[in-house]
C-alpha cells in the first residue's frame, strides 16, 4: 500500500462565525475542530499532516506546533490554490494525498481508513467521498456516468436545473495520487461564478485525461458535515455529544438524562457509574466505576477512582481517590489531591492541598496550600491562612488531629499528630503532637449592661 499524507485546509476566513478566533480552532466535544480532523487522518493511516493556514494563520500555527507541517496560503483564491501551496513541501512525494477540511470535526476515522483502502485497491487516480443529503443546497453535486464513475463535480452556483436535482454531493474529502495531483492543479482556471480556483475542477481534468475517478458514498452523511456558522457549530456539538453518550452507555455507564448531560469526546468513565442531569465532564477526565456524579457537577481535567459520590460541585485539575463523598456546593481547585474515603461537605473550598485517607472537611471551610494527614477532622469554619499579601505558605495537619470550629491556622504552621485545636483559636505557632492548642481572649461578662442600654 502506498504512503498516505493528508492536506488539511484551514485557511478560510469563516466570516459567518463572526469571531476573532480562526474557525478551525473553535471547539467541538472539548477539542478544536482542526484537532479532530488531524486525529482522524492519523487514525486512517496518514504518516504526516500538512495544514494549510491563511486567515489568522499565526493562531493556527501556534496551536499546531510540531504536530503537523504548516504551509501558508497568503491569498484565499480557492481550494485548488490552497492545495497547491503544499506542492513544494511534497515535491518528492509519490503516494496518496488525502485532502480534508479543517472544519469537519465529526469525521469517522474508520470510514476514512476504508475510503483510503478503496482508493488503493481500485487503483483510481482520484476517489471522492460523497454523501446523499435530503437538502443538498450549497453543496457541489456529483455527476456520474452510466457505469457509476465520477464525471465531474459541479458547484451549486454553477449547476444547471438538472444537476441541482442530484442529491449526492461532494464532501470535500478526496484521495488523489501524487505527483499527478499537482500536475492537474496547475491547469485549473478561475472561470466560474466565484472567480476562484476550484479543487473540484481537478476531477473533470482527470476524466478528460482518461484517468479513473471513483466516488465512495459515506455511510453517515452527518460525519462529513462542515461548520461555517455558530448554528452549525452547535449542531456539530450536539451530534458529537450524542455520539459520545451513546458510546459510554454501550460501555455500561448510566446517563440518566442525555439531553442535559455534556461530556467531552475524550472522557473515560467506568462501568456502573451513574451520571445525573446537568453534569459537565470536560477535558482529560477519567471517572472510575460505580461512581455517582451529579446533579449539577462540572469537572475539568479530573481523575477519580471508584465508588465516589459528588454532587453540586466544581472541580478542576484535581485527583480524587476512591469512596469519597463530595458536596454539595464544593470547589476543588488545581493541585488538590484527595486520598480514599474523604468527606468534603457543603461550602468548602480546597486548593493545592493533600487530604489523607478518612479525613473530613464537613462544611464552611477554606483549605489552601495544606497537607492534611489521615483521619483528620476539620471543624466548621476553619481557615488555613496561606497568604500574607506577598507569599503563600503551607500548613501541615498531621494524622488524627482535630481542628475545632472557627479556627484560623496561620501558615507556616504545623498541627501535630493527634493534637487538638480549640474552637475559635487563631493558631500562629506549631501545636505539638497530643497537645491542645488554644489561642483566644479570656471572656468577661459585664453585668446589667443590656438593661442599662
Amino acid at each position: 500500500m502506498k504512503e498516505l499524507i493528508s492536506i488539511i485546509l484551514a485557511a478560510g476566513k469563516g466570516s459567518r462565525m463572526n469571531s476573532e478566533l480562526p474557525k478551525v480552532l473553535h471547539k467541538v466535544g472539548g477539542k478544536p475542530m482542526l484537532q479532530h480532523v488531524m486525529n482522524a487522518a492519523e487514525c486512517a493511516g496518514a504518516t504526516k499532516n500538512v495544514v494549510v493556514i491563511g486567515y489568522l494563520g499565526e493562531q493556527v500555527k501556534a496551536y499546531v506546533g510540531e504536530s503537523a507541517e504548516i504551509v501558508e496560503q497568503r491569498e484565499q483564491l480557492g481550494t485548488a490554490h490552497a492545495v497547491l501551496q503544499a506542492k513544494e513541501t511534497l515535491k518528492d512525494f509519490s503516494g496518496t494525498v488525502m485532502i480534508l477540511c479543517g472544519d469537519t470535526p465529526l469525521l469517522d476515522a474508520a470510514e476514512l481508513q476504508e475510503f483510503f483502502s478503496t482508493h488503493e485497491r481500485t487503483h483510481a487516480a482520484a476517489t471522492v467521498l460523497t454523501a446523499v443529503m435530503q437538502d443538498p443546497t450549497g453543496y457541489g453535486r456529483i455527476v456520474r456516468d452510466a457505469d457509476g464513475k465520477v464525471l465531474k463535480i459541479v458547484e451549486h452556483k454553477d449547476a444547471s436545473a438538472e444537476e441541482l436535482a442530484i442529491a449526492e454531493v461532494n464532501t470535500g474529502i478526496y484521495c488523489i495520487n501524487a505527483p499527478l495531483m499537482f500536475e492537474m492543479l496547475e491547469q485549473i482556471s478561475c472561470d466560474n461564478a466565484q472567480g476562484e480556483f476550484y479543487l473540484t475542477d481537478i476531477i473533470h481534468l482527470l476524466v478528460k485525461n482518461a484517468k479513473l475517478v471513483l466516488g465512495v458514498k459515506s455511510k453517515d452523511a452527518t460525519s462529513t458535515l462542515g461548520v461555517n456558522s455558530r448554528q452549525q457549530l452547535a449542531m456539530a456539538e450536539k451530534l458529537m455529544r450524542e455520539r459520545t453518550l451513546d458510546r459510554l452507555m454501550s460501555q455500561g455507564v448510566t446517563i440518566m438524562n442525555p439531553e442535559s448531560t455534556f461530556i467531552d469526546a475524550e472522557v473515560v468513565i467506568g462501568r456502573d457509574t451513574v451520571i445525573y442531569p446537568f453534569t459537565w465532564l470536560e477535558g482529560d477526565c477519567v471517572i472510575g466505576e460505580k461512581c455517582q456524579v451529579g446533579p449539577n457537577v462540572r469537572l475539568y481535567n479530573v481523575c477519580m477512582g471508584d465508588s465516589n459520590t459528588i454532587q453540586y460541585a466544581y472541580a478542576h485539575d484535581t485527583h480524587i481517590g476512591e469512596a469519597c463523598n463530595i458536596g454539595p456546593f464544593v470547589h476543588l481547585r488545581p493541585g488538590t489531591r484527595l486520598a480514599d474515603d474523604v468527606r468534603i461537605g457543603n461550602f468548602v473550598e480546597v486548593k493545592n492541598s493533600w487530604v489523607g485517607d478518612g479525613s473530613k472537611l464537613p462544611h464552611l471551610s477554606y483549605i489552601g496550600d495544606t497537607d492534611i494527614g489521615k483521619k483528620v477532622n476539620i471543624g466548621c469554619g476553619t481557615i488555613t491562612v496561606n497568604y500574607d499579601g506577598k507569599k503563600k505558605y503551607r500548613t501541615n495537619i498531621e494524622d488524627g488531629a482535630f481542628i475545632g470550629c472557627n479556627a484560623n491556622l496561620v501558615a507556616p504552621v504545623t498541627v501535630g499528630e493527634n493534637a487538638f485545636v480549640a474552637a475559635g483559636s487563631t493558631i500562629t505557632k506549631n501545636v505539638p503532637s497530643d497537645a491542645l492548642g488554644v489561642s483566644r481572649a479570656k471572656q468577661s461578662n459585664i453585668e446589667g449592661w443590656a438593661k442599662d442600654r
